[in-house]
C-alpha cells in the first residue's frame, strides 16, 4: 500500500513539473478545438489523444488542465467540473466556465497535448430550441431516415436516461410515420414537408442527480440521388494519331455510381494487354476519385514503343458491362507525305530504270533517230576546213578489196552522203606519196582502219608508210577519231603495232559478219552499218527512207 501511495505521488509531481513544458506533437493539433454549450446543461468533452492512442492500444496517463492552473482538474465525480474516464465533465455549465482547457498525455518518454476552447452560451428560448447551436442532417426523399440525438452520444451510461422526447418546430412528434428506437428517431417515407428544426430532450441521472439535456438538429429532405449507370467518358471509340516508334499514353476514364464495384481492364482481342504484349504495352494502376455524387476511375494504358502492327488495332477498355476502344493511326500529314514520296520515288526509279534499259539496248538507234529528227539543226556541213568525212586505210593484198572499193562506198557515200578518201582510188598520180597522205589525213574528220587476221596483212600494215603517217596524225598531231573495222575475228592483238592496240583498248572495234554477195550487205539499216554511222561525224543522213520501227527492232540481220 505504501509503495502504491508513493508511486501515485511521484506521478502527480511528474505531471505538475512537465505539464507546462509539454508541447503540441502533431500537426493536426495546432488548431484549437471549439466546444459550444448552453448554460445550465451538462456536457462531456473528449481528448483527441485519448481516442488516437486508445485505438493504437498504447498505455498512457492523461490529465486535464484549465489554462492558468498548474494543478490538474479533479477526478472526484461529485464535483461540478471533473475528469472521469479521461473525459472532462461539466454537470451544469456556467458562464464562468468559458475558456481554454488542455488535456496532457504521457506515453513512455513522449508527451502530447490537446487544447479545447469552451464557450458557454445563454439559452434564449428554454421552451423550444436554440437559434445558433444545432447539428445538421440530410435525409433522402422516399427513404426511411434516422435522426440520432447527439446529446446522449457523449454522456456516460446514457441508458439511465428516464425519458427521451422528440419535437419539430417546438411541437412534440407522434404518429404512424414515426418510430422511436433507443435514442434514435425514425421517419418512414420521407417527403419534402419533413424538412425543419428537430429537437431531442432527455432527463439524465448521474451520481444520483437528475439533469435535463437537449440538442437541436436541422433536417433537410433532399431528392434521392439517381443511381448513375457506368459510363466510359474516354475513349469513345475514337482514333488518335502517333508516329512510329513513339510512346503513346492514354487513359480510360470511367464514371459510375457510389459504392459500386466494377472491374476495369485494357484488352486486345479479349486478351489482357499485359498478357498479350509482354511489357511493351502495359496497363497502369487504377486511380479512384470521390466526386459529389459519383466515382471517377482512371486506368492508364502505356504503349512504350509504337510498332507498325499496332496501327489499326483496337485497344478496348472494359468497365463492367460496357466497353469502348481507341485506335492508333499514323499522322495525317505523314500518311500523305509518305505516300506521295514513296509513289513519286518509285515512279522516278521505275522510269529511270526503263530509260536506262532502253538507252543501253537501243543507244545507237536513238542517236541515229535523233540525228535524223533534228536534221535541219544537226545535219549541216561543219565549217572546219575539212574536205573528207573519213580517210580509209586498208592493208594491201594481191587481190582487189571488194569491201573497201565496193561495199564501203556504196553504203557510206551513196546511201549516207559521206565523202571518203580511199587510198589507191582517190590519189592522183604524179604527186609524192608522203605529201598526198599527209595532206589528205589533215583534210579528213575520221580515220577508218580495216584489219584482217592474216599475218601478212599485219606486217604490210605496219610497214606501209601511209599507215605510219595516218596513225601519227590521228594520235599525235590532229587527234582524229579512229574507227577500227575487223573483217574477221581477231583473237590476239599482241602482234599488232602498239598504236593499234591502244586504239582497240580505248575505242574498241566493229566486226564485219556476212557475205558481200547478199543484199543485206548494202543496207545502211543493219547493225554493222548503224555502228559505223554512229561513229561517223554529224552533217549527213541516210539518203533513203527507212521506217523507225524497222530500224529499232531489226534483229534478223547477220551483220553486226
Amino acid at each position: 500500500m505504501k509503495s502504491t501511495f508513493w508511486l501515485s505521488v511521484t506521478l502527480t509531481l511528474f505531471c505538475l513539473v512537465t505539464s507546462e513544458n509539454c508541447t503540441v506533437q502533431d500537426d493536426d493539433m495546432y488548431n484549437t478545438h471549439l466546444e459550444t454549450v448552453i448554460v445550465g446543461r451538462p456536457v462531456v468533452i473528449d481528448c483527441y489523444w485519448d481516442k488516437k492512442l486508445h485505438l493504437n492500444q498504447k498505455s498512457y496517463n492523461l490529465s486535464w488542465y484549465r489554462n492558468g492552473n498548474e494543478e490538474p482538474i479533479t477526478k472526484i465525480t461529485d464535483s461540478r467540473i471533473h475528469q472521469d474516464d479521461n473525459k472532462l465533465w461539466f454537470l451544469s455549465a456556467k458562464f464562468q466556465d468559458s475558456g481554454l482547457y488542455t488535456c496532457v498525455v504521457w506515453e513512455s518518454a513522449r508527451c502530447y497535448k490537446s487544447i479545447v476552447r469552451v464557450e458557454v452560451s445563454s439559452n434564449t428560448d428554454v421552451q423550444c430550441f436554440h437559434d445558433e447551436l444545432y447539428n445538421k442532417a440530410e435525409l433522402p426523399i422516399g427513404s426511411n431516415g434516422v435522426i440520432v440525438c447527439p446529446a446522449l452520444d457523449s454522456l456516460k451510461d446514457y441508458r439511465n436516461a428516464l425519458s427521451i422526447r422528440w419535437y419539430k418546430e417546438c411541437k412534440q412528434l407522434d404518429g404512424e410515420r414515426f418510430a422511436f428506437h433507443s435514442n434514435d428517431f425514425i421517419i418512414n417515407n420521407i417527403n419534402s414537408n419533413d424538412s425543419g428544426m428537430y429537437q431531442c430532450k432527455a432527463t439524465y441521472i448521474y451520481e444520483g442527480n437528475i439533469y435535463n439535456i437537449s440538442r437541436s438538429i436541422l433536417v433537410t429532405a433532399v431528392a434521392s440521388p439517381k443511381r448513375k449507370r457506368t459510363t466510359i467518358l474516354y475513349p469513345r471509340n475514337n482514333t488518335i494519331e502517333a508516329e512510329l516508334g513513339s510512346n503513346v499514353f492514354v487513359e480510360c476514364n470511367v464514371s459510375t455510381f457510389r459504392d459500386s464495384v466494377i472491374s476495369i481492364a485494357w484488352k486486345v482481342n479479349n486478351t489482357l494487354v499485359d498478357d498479350l504484349f509482354k511489357g511493351r504495352i502495359q496497363e497502369g494502376i487504377e486511380k479512384d476519385n470521390n466526386l459529389t455524387e459519383e466515382w471517377l476511375s482512371v486506368v492508364p494504358l502505356n504503349i512504350t514503343e509504337l510498332k507498325q502492327e499496332d496501327y489499326g488495332e483496337r485497344f478496348v477498355c472494359h468497365a463492367g458491362e460496357v466497353a469502348a476502344y481507341i485506335s492508333v493511326q499514323p499522322p495525317s500529314a505523314a500518311i500523305h507525305y509518305t505516300g506521295y514520296m514513296a509513289g513519286g520515288l518509285a515512279a522516278v526509279v521505275l522510269i529511270t530504270a526503263v530509260l536506262v534499259l532502253i538507252y543501253m539496248l537501243f543507244k545507237i538507234d536513238i542517236i541515229l533517230w535523233y540525228r535524223k529528227s533534228c536534221h535541219p539543226f544537226l545535219n549541216k556541213k561543219v565549217a572546219d576546213g575539212k574536205i573528207y568525212d573519213a580517210y580509209v586505210l586498208s592493208p594491201k593484198t594481191h587481190n582487189p578489196d571488194q569491201f573497201v572499193l565496193k561495199v564501203l562506198p556504196e553504203v557510206l557515200e551513196n546511201q549516207c552522203g559521206y565523202t571518203l578518201f580511199i587510198f589507191g582510188r582517190d590519189d592522183l598520180p604524179g604527186k609524192a606519196l608522203v605529201t598526198i597522205i599527209d595532206e589528205t589525213i589533215k583534210q579528213s574528220r575520221r580515220l577508218i582502219i580495216i584489219l584482217k587476221s592474216e599475218s601478212p596483212s599485219y606486217q604490210l600494215l605496219e610497214e606501209a608508210p601511209e599507215q605510219q603517217i595516218a596513225l601519227y596524225n590521228a594520235l599525235v598531231h590532229d587527234g582524229i577519231k579512229v574507227i577500227l573495222i575487223e573483217m574477221d575475228k581477231i583473237k590476239d592483238y599482241s602482234n599488232m603495232p602498239e598504236s593499234i592496240q591502244y586504239i582497240k583498248r580505248k575505242h574498241g572495234a566493229i566486226r564485219w559478219k556476212g557475205d558481200f554477195m547478199k543484199s543485206q550487205s548494202y543496207s545502211a539499216s543493219t547493225k554493222f552499218w548503224k555502228k559505223v554511222r554512229y561513229q561517223m561525224p554529224l552533217g549527213h543522213q541516210i539518203s533513203t527512207e527507212i521506217p523507225l520501227v524497222e530500224t529499232l527492232f531489226d534483229t534478223s540481220q547477220t551483220i553486226k
